[in-house]
């Protein structure tokens, strides 16, 4: 098994400035398993919204991946240093040239239901990420494999992409160039396997428990949409002996001061958010932790053609870089850090997070910030002025889409009130989450609340969405000389050659401006004190597989 370079530099980094993945209460007792059995182990979880999809390949959320993370499970697992161990596969082999890995699948696995599975099944749904009829917006990170790309564009045939189950317990893959984070990728819910039997007989599999055949800690028990997904324990699981909850119920309630008020009367034992009015007084009394999380909150503007099918007067104003660079300039970061948040979070400088090292020893983010965490008015005035408005006159009012779940209804608020300073007004317009990231895919509009979670710890994962082939583009950002550039440092095997391009990217980025980075997550959790053993990932997932309930009165 090889680890490379970068992941134990990154690991490092991560350790250090922002803390490995959490184990919360879990020095509550001495041992786990018979603490476990001295309270029922059920637990009830609030998510903070509905799953847009439940099935792995079609997944492109938080919440839905937080479902789907502990329903089901990939050939690797992450540890609490986000750092690949075996899951499905007992171990791997690559070659000498970093290009090709073979997978070990254990033996006699089986799906929730029974079903055998095997490296068919890794087959099977890898090449269904990529077929281009599943439409899946994550099939970018297939191309990955060799042949991947080609197969999502209509170039190659299936049989053509280079990941083949040579028997059972054998799947050997082909990357187009070395990957030193591949196994840490492979962990992520869309390499995550389906059982084609059960997917191929029902289109709607995904939305019925009865067909949510998984192969995770948990097993679908009961999902009613919009209310809530209940899990019971797996004994099909290859590891199901550190699972020690009976069953996990994940609510659905979007509305912060409700699930707050059920987590305090007791009907819940964990709230994915905690209402902003409540965070310092929670975080004090031991009810929220907050843990750090490898994301970025930004805004994405709309710079495709399709803009101006949404307002043609605000896409013209919006398609001039001077302009995006004066809202960028205008925001005070660091306040609203520390007068809207105040859950720890810091101003972000760039798009690319703090807590990875380059080879130099240096975290990422040292090199280059792109701008102050204080506003400039007078230069953002300066560029407007430039770009033909002065102090805002002749703008169009501007649409500004948001979702109000986790309170980004205040932070928004608050940039709305930073604009009118240098003569930009804007109308807020709030969607449900689950409708908000189809209009942002299909670029129904003009600017929107966005942000991206880490999928794996490297800048790459900030980087390589924003290029024009990916359905994770959200902005429509199409510069020929960014997609080359970050192409480049996917291939280029010395990695500070791949930092120095890696960076080099990032400042075409920040200088076309299609999007405007605010401040890097934190994750704030209500908890109540009697869960042991949750972990908390640095990239923005909940894992119950060792949770356990301890003392609940």
């Amino acid at each position: 098994m090889k680890t490379s370079k970068v992941k134990k530099l990154c690991a490092v980094a991560l350790a250090a400035t922002l803390g490995a993945s959490i184990l919360v209460g879990c020095g509550g007792s001495k041992n786990g398993d018979k603490a476990a059995t001295a309270s029922k182990q059920e637990l009830t979880y609030n998510l903070g919204g509905d799953p847009r999809t439940l099935d792995p390949a079609l997944n492109s959320d938080t919440v839905s991946s937080m479902v789907i993370a502990n329903g089901f499970t990939g050939l690797t697992e992450l540890d609490k240093n986000e750092k690949a161990i075996p899951g499905d596969a007992e171990k791997w082999d690559v070659s000498a040239d970093g290009l090709t890995y073979t997978f070990h699948l254990r033996k006699d696995l089986k799906w929730s239901n029974g079903d055998p599975l095997t490296a068919k099944d890794y087959e099977y749904e890898w090449k269904r990420l990529l077929n281009p009829e599943t439409a899946s917006e994550y099939a970018y990170m297939g191309y990955y494999i060799k042949n991947g790309e080609a197969y999502n564009k209509g170039k190659a045939t299936a049989d053509q992409v280079q990941v083949k189950a040579t028997d059972d317990t054998t799947l050997t893959v082909t990357l187009e160039n070395p990957c030193p984070y591949f196994p840490e990728l492979i962990g992520q819910a869309y390499f995550f396997p389906v059982d084609q039997k059960v997917v191929e007989a029902n289109k709607d599999w995904a939305t019925d428990a009865k067909t949510l055949v998984s192969n995770g800690p948990f097993k679908f028990a009961d999902y009613k949409i919009k209310d809530q997904i209940v899990f019971e324990k797996n004994e099909n699981y290859f590891d199901k002996d550190k699972v020690k909850l009976d069953k996990l119920t994940m609510k659905c309630v979007a509305e912060e001061t409700s699930a707050w008020a059920s987590l305090k009367s007791g009907q819940f034992d964990v709230v994915d958010t905690v209402p902003k009015s409540d965070v310092q007084g929670a975080l004090k009394d031991g009810t929220a932790k907050t843990f750090p999380n490898f994301a970025t909150w930004y805004i994405s503007i709309n710079v495709s053609d399709k803009a101006k099918d949404v307002d043609p007067a605000a896409a013209k104003v919006l398609s001039d870089a001077k302009v995006r660079k004066a809202l960028s300039l205008a925001i005070d970061r660091q306040s609203i850090c520390d007068n809207v948040l105040k859950a720890g979070q810091v101003p972000s400088t760039g798009v690319v997070p703090k807590g990875c090292l380059d080879p130099s020893g240096k975290d990422y983010t040292a090199t280059k910030t792109y701008f102050d965490s204080k506003a400039n008015i007078d230069e953002a005035k300066k560029l407007l002025a430039e770009a033909g408005f002065p102090d805002g006159q002749g703008l169009p009012t501007i649409q500004v889409m948001f979702n109000p779940e986790s309170g980004h209804g205040e932070t928004m608020q608050a940039i709305q009130d930073m604009w009118k300073k240098i003569g930009v007004n804007t109308e807020l317009k709030s969607q449900e989450f689950k409708v908000l990231i189809p209009t942002r895919v299909k670029k129904q509009y003009l600017m929107s609340r966005d942000g991206w979670n880490g999928d794996y710890v490297d800048p790459m994962t900030f980087l390589d969405q924003f290029m024009s082939n990916t359905d994770q583009n959200n902005p429509g950002y199409n510069n020929p000389a960014y997609d080359a550039k970050v192409t480049e440092a996917k291939k280029e095997a010395d990695n500070t050659k791949r930092f120095a391009l890696m960076h080099e990217a990032e400042d075409m980025l920040m200088n076309d401006m299609p999007i405007i980075p605010v401040y890097t997550y934190t994750k704030t959790i209500g908890i109540k004190d009697y869960v042991k053993g949750l972990r908390v990932s640095l990239l923005n997932t909940l894992y119950f597989k060792e949770a356990y309930i301890e003392g609940k009165k």
